[in-house]
């Protein structure tokens, strides 16, 4: 049952993040060809700004789902009703705390960007960017963790799909139409408030939940715990553009942005594997399977490895020429960095290989015992990026991620396979030696390609094609070779899987 949920959950996912890879590339497209660079620029630093208020969150949802696991699994209803209590409460704080946070933003980073829009102009943004964050906070937030908890994320991939595929219609739409930029997100984000209103209406009709039953005296364990993990995730997503608008300007950041849209893209389609992932490895930590934790662990160590293998090394590949596409035309700003794509790919590349690891981590509850990397992750990241980006630009930015995602990905692969796998943590360096030395190759071999030339959409997919067919040779074969048991192992859980399913039909 835990497989079949979690390949829903991975199928789904992956079908989402298609959709959002698609919405990341056409709306910033549309702005820039639109309003410019300096608007997408304002507009991808304007969302960066916001999303600090996470940081009052506190790392609060990560504790709120691993404290689910448990009382799920034994069908503690009562419990589940504290906890999801406990969290609204809470998420509710938040979003009237975003609120306070929107108007210091409205006085304080028209000042900040110091750029030729009127302060109309940008205040306005603030606020109606905002708007779909709100809400997420006060309606959504509790409902989405439980479901996650439950294994059920592909209802959140559906919602979510949905809301995507009518924003970007609308945007298309109304960009043809020469509406404002500002009645264009207020549009797009009035569609997204949808998700979080339909979440909090579903899960109550569903689970016949009613909060009111609640004890409002119920204290969540490791509350705090969960802050120094929090605030390290945020600074890694958030820091890169919040130093290039305050160090740079924004034209800066626009090109960072559209790098980054490539990379982000990616790292979306990678965490559909690990969607409703960390719930079923929570649920057998919860019923101390652990020789079953480690056999499944292992298959999913492998399968993930050589799926962000093929990914990261086509990116590498990939990236300049995809940019040089999607900016044909634009004449603003130099889109094309070479040094620069080369290094955003591997920061996020170093996320990747973690995550795992992140997340076995974090679905056994160790917050508290892994803060320290946490506050090392983030000090590292900002100090350095503050002291490189003077000279380097967007470039020293990224080395600053580079080194601070280094050191905190050594931590989670230690910690989780010390303290919750309890083996060697040479089952996971092999591995990582493994993913280098085919990246390496596959790049190495790439470079002898029959490229087609005069670069436009369709000659970029036929050159895409032939890098991706080179990485899936060299990872699939290496990879099949030395792990055969795990490869064995998957096609007897797929065979089961599949076998229930014809039985049932």
């Amino acid at each position: 049952m835990r497989s079949r949920k979690a390949i829903f959950n991975i199928g789904s996912g992956l079908l989402l993040q298609i959709i959002v890879v698609l919405y990341g590339f056409i709306v910033p497209k549309i702005i820039i060809e639109t309003f410019g660079s300096n608007v997408n620029g304002l507009v991808s630093s304007i969302t960066q700004f916001l999303a600090y208020i996470t940081l009052l969150e506190s790392g609060f949802g990560a504790v709120v789902k691993s404290s689910l696991y448990e009382p799920i699994s034994k069908k503690n209803y009562f419990e589940i009703t504290n906890i999801l209590k406990s969290s609204e409460k809470f998420f509710r704080l938040v979003a009237y705390f975003f609120i306070i946070y929107i108007i210091i933003l409205c006085f304080v980073y028209p000042i900040l960007v110091n750029e030729s829009f009127g302060w109309i102009f940008t205040v306005s943004l603030i606020i109606i960017i905002g708007l779909s964050t709100f809400a997420e906070y006060f309606f959504g937030m509790t409902y989405k963790l439980y479901l996650q908890a439950q294994q059920k994320t592909y209802i959140i991939s559906i919602v979510q799909m949905l809301t995507y595929i009518i924003s970007i219609i609308s945007i298309i739409l109304l960009a043809r139409m020469g509406i404002s930029i500002q009645i264009i997100k207020l549009v797009s984000g009035c569609i997204f408030i949808l998700r979080p209103l339909f979440l909090n209406y579903y899960v109550k009709k569903k689970y016949n939940i009613n909060l009111e039953n609640a004890n409002n005296e119920y204290k969540l364990k490791q509350k705090w715990d969960g802050l120094a993990q929090h605030i390290a995730a945020v600074i890694h997503s958030n820091t890169d553009i919040t130093i290039l608008t305050i160090f740079s300007n924004l034209v800066e950041v626009s090109v960072y942005s559209v790098y980054f849209l490539v990379v982000s893209g990616i790292k979306a389609l990678i965490q559909t594997f690990t969607n409703g992932i960390d719930a079923t490895f929570g649920d057998m930590i919860a019923k101390k399977e652990k020789d079953n934790l480690n056999k499944k662990f292992s298959i999913y160590e492998v399968l993930y490895n050589t799926i962000i293998t093929i990914a990261f090394s086509c990116t590498i590949v990939l990236i300049i020429p995809f940019v040089s596409v999607y900016t044909k035309g634009i004449t603003d700003v130099n889109y094309i960095r070479y040094t620069f794509g080369i290094l955003i790919v591997i920061s996020e590349y170093i996320w990747a290989i973690r995550l795992p690891y992140s997340s076995m981590t974090l679905a056994a509850g160790h917050f508290k015992e892994t803060r320290v990397g946490a506050w090392v992750e983030c000090l590292s990241n900002i100090v350095i990026s503050v002291i490189l980006v003077w000279k380097y630009g967007i470039v020293g930015v990224t080395i600053g991620t580079i080194v601070a995602m280094t050191i905190r990905t050594v931590e989670f692969i230690y910690h989780s396979n010390k303290y919750i796998l309890d083996r060697s943590i040479w089952n996971s360096i092999k591995k990582i030696i493994l993913i280098i030395i085919e990246t390496l190759l596959i790049v190495f071999v790439c470079k002898y390609l029959p490229y087609v030339d005069n670069i436009n959409y369709l000659n970029w997919i036929v050159n895409a094609l032939m890098v991706f067919g080179v990485a899936c040779l060299v990872t699939l074969t290496m990879n099949i070779f030395v792990f055969k048991n795990e490869y064995k192992n998957m096609l007897i859980i797929l065979d089961n899987i599949l076998k229930r399913k014809r039985k049932n039909v």
